[in-house]
């Protein structure tokens, strides 16, 4: 990506992430990722309604009034976003390639996150660990995630999440909000997601492309594995191999999500070339209800 490109693409996507996380999403993300506790701020004099759990005993009786302790919600929050840099991320049949939908989410809660003043770290990972940035704050810091998932060139093809979610257990000892953003097209990682889930607050983004759910009937037709590099000659005319298709890729999906449901973990999927902003805040508000129940 040449400079004057990369800094177009910058500009559009702090703008556009910056607009919905000020009008919307802010607020969604304050609300549902809570900080670490609460601590100490003041003591006043007791109000009708305040709890009487509050009451601070020793200032009371030397004040001769009752005085309740005031907390203030610790807020800092360390946010880690581990991407999927492999070759799969490439594909795209729309406008956008789940590579470039990847920046941009990672934009969107990268922003929210240091609107709430937290810090925000980035893990990129393929069939290895690609780069590893430790979490900081301040909207430059999250202008270099960005550009580095924009243009990052990775050695690797392949997807193991599996060496990602063990990498950020190894890295990040205190817990963090951590956004999986993958295609998760990888075998072999649940022990450590659940070892991830247990010690974070781990959700994962699903990325998906509308043509990897369905194949168009346009005949013959050489597809290659992005990652592996095999080739194949198919016939998409065939309603046989398109059924086929469709029923893999399904039950790959059913059991994708029957595994994040085992885990009691929350999770969105997007779609590269379709908007992901409204995805996102009705899944932050559906998980804010539910925190609530």
């Amino acid at each position: 990506m040449l400079p004057s490109e990369l800094i177009k693409k910058l500009r559009k996507i702090e703008i556009t992430t910056r607009k919905a996380v000020d009008e919307t999403l802010a607020g969604q993300y304050h609300s549902v990722f809570k900080g670490r506790g609460m601590t100490f701020e003041e003591v006043r004099l007791y109000q009708p309604g305040d709890d009487i759990r509050t009451i601070d005993w020793n200032v009371t009786a030397r004040m001769g009034e009752a005085y309740v302790k005031v907390f203030a919600e610790e807020r800092e929050l360390t946010v880690m976003l581990v991407v999927d840099m492999s070759a799969s991320q490439d594909f795209g049949t729309r406008a956008k390639t789940k590579a470039e939908l990847a920046a941009e989410v990672a934009g969107l809660l990268a922003f929210s996150a240091i609107t709430n003043n937290d810090r925000v770290g980035l893990i990129l990972f393929t069939d290895r660990i690609e780069l590893f940035v430790p979490p900081k704050k301040g909207r430059k810091h999250v202008m270099r995630l960005i550009t580095d998932i924009l243009t990052f060139q990775p050695q690797g093809r392949g997807t193991d999440v599996r060496l990602a979610l063990e990498t950020l257990i190894k890295v990040q000892k205190r817990s963090a909000v951590t956004f999986l953003v993958s295609d998760f097209i990888a075998d072999d990682f649940e022990e450590p997601l659940r070892v991830c889930a247990r010690r974070h607050d781990l959700i994962p983004v699903v990325l998906e492309d509308e043509l990897e759910k369905a194949l168009p009937p346009v005949g013959l037709v050489t597809i290659e594995d992005p990652e592996t590099g095999e080739r194949m000659l198919a016939d998409f005319s065939s309603f046989a191999v398109r059924d086929h298709f469709a029923r893999f890729v399904g039950a790959r999906k059913d059991e994708r999500e029957r595994l994040f449901k085992k885990l009691s973990m929350d999770f969105v999927s997007l779609s590269a070339g379709s908007e992901f902003v409204k995805p996102l805040v009705a899944f932050f508000r559906a998980r804010s209800r539910r925190q609530a129940a």
